[in-house]
């Protein structure tokens, strides 16, 4: 479950993204904020994973608050949702390595895509016990395979590890054993072959089992 906070001073905005929240999966509200300095004191009692930062706050803007963010809760991350259309607040947002900067009036389909978005990057990082470019690339790419996000995924399956995987199988013309996927992925076996043989499962790809001088067959996955 994400933890989510918002710093928000009208109280109707708030509400409104409060709503848009109760309509996702695997996120849930632990706090909201009407000012800067009540922002700095949630995060001291209660760290979140997110924190929704409006930047025209009544003590001080959101932007200023940002590098104190970084410095004493460098593991929350902040999605700017604010009105402000000026250029250098977009630069100064950046500069502090904002997940994302929404402008005001957000609508709830723009809301949903950036936070589950959102999730599907941490759910990629989760998974990977080391990087790779191509984790990497995954995890920064904003494009998600539409047949593979629009299907309704078994639990342990997660649309962008999915389409990472998938990408990956279109490149390989000899075949992949679970190990060598793994490797690819920066994953462990376990999750690498969930992930094949999920694509096995949904005719994405086959299986073949091949036989070695001794021991068992290795199953070793090709494109179709």
């Amino acid at each position: 479950m994400i933890r989510v906070a918002i710093a928000e001073d009208d109280f109707r905005i708030a509400s409104i993204q409060e709503g848009f929240l109760q309509q996702l999966e695997g996120f849930t509200l632990i706090w909201k904020a009407l000012n800067g300095a009540e922002t700095l004191e949630h995060l001291d009692r209660e760290p979140v994973d997110i924190l929704l930062l409006d930047i025209y706050m009544p003590d001080q803007l959101g932007t200023e608050l940002l590098p104190i963010i970084k410095e004493r809760f460098p593991q929350t991350d902040v999605i700017m949702i604010t009105a402000a259309s000026e250029k250098e607040m977009l630069q100064e947002a950046l500069r502090y390595g904002v997940f994302h900067y929404l402008i005001k009036p957000v609508s709830l389909q723009k809301f949903t895509s950036v936070l589950m978005n959102y999730k599907k990057k941490k759910q990629l990082l989760s998974e990977t016990s080391h990087v790779t470019q191509d984790v990497v690339d995954a995890y920064f790419s904003e494009a998600v395979s539409p047949t593979l996000s629009n299907t309704s995924l078994p639990t342990g399956i997660d649309s962008v590890t999915l389409t990472h995987v998938s990408d990956l199988m279109k490149t390989i013309e000899s075949g992949i054993s679970i190990e060598e996927m793994g490797a690819k992925m920066g994953a462990s076996r376990t999750t690498a072959r969930r992930y094949l043989e999920y694509l096995v499962t949904i005719g994405a790809c086959r299986v073949v089992h091949e036989y070695g001088i001794v021991g068992r067959p290795e199953r070793r996955y090709f494109k179709l």
